[in-house]
């Protein structure tokens, strides 16, 4: 199975009848419009690609058709991966398709990033959202994403990730002079910008669960590049 190109419109017949579910071939698994799936590479050696089904239509000869939506993946984006995207990291596009319903291998479930990073075990179905993406010119929605620790790069759910007591900012280990495996053991941090001032005030809130709840600066994106910002967000990424 092989996707369209962005913009070029599938070819699509007429005298179809609209479906409400179609089982997985082999399965029992039913898909219905608006849950995502796994639909079979045209090359065997990639993962599959990821697609949210938006209906499903059937000819006089039974044949299921699925108009879809594509995900993307970072390495597939025009800017390509970077050192933030997560492992099940995928970006909803405005790339519309239409295929053979025997191309679904089985289902999967596009989280939003938020719900992703609270997540207490993460299986090979999950994935996660943050950004909407245009094929054909490489732009993201929303066009910034809150950035973290000395280094002042977004989040990555893969990596762990440790919270000053004092200025409440996340922080990469290897940032602060730390092994991952003595950041587990850590009890308390506190960076060092903190630890010099005599009278670090800790917040009446508490701590956050994850850098996902927490955002306190932007990295602004187009489509190849990152522009680094230090303004104070006034609204959350993580609510999408």
């Amino acid at each position: 199975m092989a996707k369209t190109r962005p913009g070029v419109p599938s070819k699509i017949k007429t005298g179809r009848k609209e479906l409400d579910s179609y089982t997985i071939k082999g399965t029992n698994k039913v898909v219905r419009a608006g849950e995502c799936v796994l639909m079979r590479p045209s090359d065997a050696g990639k993962p599959p690609y990821v697609a949210r089904v938006e209906k499903i239509e059937a000819d006089a000869r039974n044949n299921v058709k699925v108009h879809c939506r594509w995900y993307y993946r970072p390495e597939e984006s025009l800017g390509g991966r970077r050192q933030f995207h997560g492992a099940k990291e995928l970006f909803l596009s405005d790339h519309f398709d239409v295929q053979s319903g025997h191309t679904i291998e089985g289902k999967c479930i596009v989280h939003t990033f938020k719900n992703y990073t609270r997540l207490e075990n993460v299986g090979a179905e999950d994935y996660y959202c943050r950004f909407e993406y245009k094929a054909a010119t490489g732009a993201f929605t929303p066009d910034r994403v809150a950035v973290y620790c000395k280094c002042e790069m977004p989040y990555n759910p893969d990596d762990l990730m440790v919270q000053c007591e004092g200025c409440k900012d996340w922080y990469h280990p290897g940032c602060v002079g730390m092994t991952i495996e003595e950041a587990k053991k850590l009890d308390h941090f506190v960076c060092a910008e903190c630890s010099s001032d005599d009278d670090v005030k800790k917040s009446q809130n508490g701590f956050t669960a994850s850098p996902a709840d927490d955002v306190k600066m932007f990295y602004y994106l187009d489509n190849l590049s990152l522009y680094r910002s230090v303004c104070t967000l006034t609204m959350s990424l993580t609510s999408i």
